[in-house]
């Protein structure tokens, strides 16, 4: 026996009208059709410009966003639209222009550009006190903070979209404000001021006579009583309203849903006549309606029900009914515990063979929605590890502006200490001088380059990680267990070479040897290497920046090798030639136009931050030994003029 909750259920009620609301076409206030636009030549005039095919991209790219959340392809057309058509004429990105573009990362998943584009929105809006627009953007913003796990900020915006409706009543906010927050409060583990927020969300839904917003805080408070601080009169009482409402409304959704509860009420009860009559009613409007998970739930309740009567012909029908509308929707939770109810069913009956066959069954989708959840659970994390990353960025960047003044007096003073040491070194030896000068320099410079190491490290630790997931996905504790093995030795070398500017080229090809075992261990059979060194090069006695190489060798696996349908090659040469290495990386993958294209139709415009970090690296050996060594990229092709794969030249400096 189940309450019937979101898990069972694929619509998420919380989101269904905050998603309505933030979904229609804010305006800019007094502006609907046109704005001002600088005029052109002499005078402080304006021109009015007609708008229109602007604000018609802009809407019919939130239409389609709207009836299209999981196919969002067009709406990013729409925006490209009207933001060349702002570039072409000279216009402003207006801010219901930077909302929608904020709406469409937020469903592709991008939620660096999601943070960008909804501040720009929300300075506009305040900028033109479009007071109406500036509430419905808070509320998103309150969805987005909940979402990156930020509820601090979740629970501000939200009160600061209600705060703005009651000052200027705007209606349709208010009901979705508190609903965010008690969606917070929820996430947060804090039953109190969720029941309390749902209350505050009742009765503005009631003040403004919103019947759907009403159905909706009223089914999740009185749902919120059922099991935890039990109070049968409280769900009896909230949830009969809530199917009052749904009735008069015809909304099959909230009425098989509220009966459904009000069944599992009484059940608990062990009332189980009124059970069976709200459970059957819920039957009445899901199945025409086409609600499969709750009826799915309804009618392995009633196969529980009927288990308890010891009606066990009517049970197991019920409950096979139910498994049926189960699998129509591949409702894991659903099928998990009905399976679960039938083996109890069969242990009581001593059939133990059935028993056992149900109970395995029971058992395959319990896992799977565990591991379900789990993957859900990490790619929160994730989403919530970028997203504090990127604020702290924002943060940084932002002191750093604050500091520009305190920088423009420090300078100030810096020339004055310079002219300062201009005197003395007039004053003292000149090779003296020279000698200090160029050791600071040279200190600079190593300093620089250990900061750019260390930003290579997480960056490649965190590559790593993703494979192990991958194993751990797999269930396969044997690759998950030698995968540690070689991550440990890795991370532990990686931390060893971190301690020193330079190391010897024999410590750098074992962390790169240890690299590509992990990952031809995660792509199995996807492609062999072979790392190749030069007999008159001594591995012992030269020394090169630490992890130079491997970022190459990523991308030549990631973007090279990765979409080939056949097996690929990877191959390192080391060569010496007047004092530098070369370090050939070639493959026989796609080549750098077919992957440029992959990244393309992935929405992913950035380059590789390791191969960034590298190049940087390279440009500082430049400047502190006065070497002009450089990256060369080659394209190869096969007769018919076909790309057969890439070849990239590092020339690294030596130090012995």
């Amino acid at each position: 026996m189940q309450l019937l909750n979101d898990k069972s259920v694929k619509r998420v009620i919380p989101a269904i009208l905050l998603l309505s609301l933030v979904l229609t076409e804010p305006s800019l206030a007094g502006v609907p059709n046109s704005f001002q636009k600088p005029a052109s030549g002499t005078g402080s005039g304006f021109l009015y410009v007609d708008t229109s095919r602007l604000n018609s991209f802009i809407r019919q790219g939130n239409e389609y966003l709207k009836k299209n959340r999981y196919k969002p392809d067009i709406t990013k057309a729409y925006i490209d639209s009207a933001i060349q058509l702002c570039q072409k004429e000279g216009y402003e990105i207006p801010a219901d222009l930077h909302f929608l573009s904020a709406r469409y990362s937020f469903e592709i998943g991008d939620f660096t550009a999601v943070e960008e584009e909804i501040n720009l929105a929300e300075n506009l809006a305040q900028e033109k006190k479009d007071n109406n627009g500036l509430a419905k953007i808070l509320l998103f913003k309150g969805l987005y903070s909940l979402r990156t796990g930020f509820f601090k900020e979740s629970s501000d915006a939200y009160m600061k979209s209600i705060e703005l409706a009651k000052k200027w009543k705007i209606t349709g906010i208010i009901h979705d404000g508190y609903f965010g927050i008690a969606s917070v409060m929820n996430a947060a583990g804090d039953l109190k001021g969720y029941r309390t927020n749902l209350r505050y969300s009742i009765d503005a839904s009631t003040a403004e006579g919103d019947t759907l917003g009403l159905e909706e805080g009223l089914l999740r408070l009185g749902s919120s009583y059922i099991e935890n601080d039990r109070n049968f009169h409280k769900v009896d009482s909230l949830l009969k309203k809530c199917l009052e409402i749904s009735i008069v409304r015809k909304d099959t959704f909230y009425t098989g849903f509220s009966s459904a509860n009000i069944g599992y009420n009484y059940y608990l009860e062990k009332d189980y006549d009124p059970s069976l009559y709200y459970y059957k009613m819920s039957l009445d409007y899901s199945i025409p309606g086409k609600q499969i998970s709750i009826s799915s739930n309804s009618l392995g309740n009633i196969g529980t029900i009927y288990r308890d009567l010891k009606k066990y012909p009517l049970a197991i029908n019920f409950y096979e009914k139910s498994i049926n509308q189960a699998k129509k929707v591949h409702d894991w939770y659903n099928l998990s515990w009905v399976y679960q109810d039938m083996s109890k069913l069969f242990i009581s009956i001593n059939d133990t063979s059935k028993a056992y066959l149900n109970y395995v069954l029971y058992k395959q989708y319990s896992d799977s929605l565990s591991k379900k959840s789990s993957s859900k659970g990490l790619a929160d994390a994730r989403i919530r590890y970028e997203a504090d990353n990127h604020k702290k960025e924002i943060a940084l960047l932002s002191l750093r502006l604050k500091n520009n003044r305190l920088l423009i007096f420090g300078f100030a003073g810096l020339i004055v200490l310079i002219l300062v040491i201009a005197a003395l070194i007039v004053i003292s030896s000149k090779s003296n001088a020279k000698r200090k000068l160029s050791e600071m320099k040279r200190q600079i410079s190593e300093i620089t380059q250990a900061n750019l190491r260390q930003q290579m490290n997480p960056h490649f630790i965190f590559n790593t990680l993703n494979s192990i997931q991958y194993f751990m996905y797999q269930h396969d504790k044997l690759a998950t267990n030698n995968y540690l093995t070689k991550f440990s030795s890795l991370i532990r070398k990686v931390l060893e070479n971190s301690q020193h500017t330079y190391i010897s080229l024999s410590d750098e090809l074992d962390a790169l040897n240890l690299y590509l075992e992990l990952e031809s261990l995660r792509f199995r059979d996807k492609f062999d290497y072979a790392i190749t060194v030069d007999e008159d090069i001594d591995s012992l006695l030269y020394k090169v920046p630490s992890m130079l190489i491997q970022p190459y060798v990523e991308n030549s696996i990631c973007h090279g090798l990765m979409p080939l349908h056949h097996k690929g090659t990877v191959k390192i040469d080391i060569m010496i030639d007047n004092g530098t290495l070369i370090c050939t990386i070639e493959d026989n993958g796609i080549g750098r136009d077919a992957a440029l294209e992959n990244k393309k139709s992935r929405g992913a415009e950035h380059n590789s931050l390791g191969t960034q970090i590298t190049n940087s690296r390279l440009d500082l050996v430049n400047s502190l030994y006065g070497t002009s060594l450089k990256t060369t990229y080659t394209d190869l092709k096969n007769e018919n003029g076909e790309a057969e794969g890439t070849r990239v030249e590092l020339q690294i400096p030596v130090m012995t």
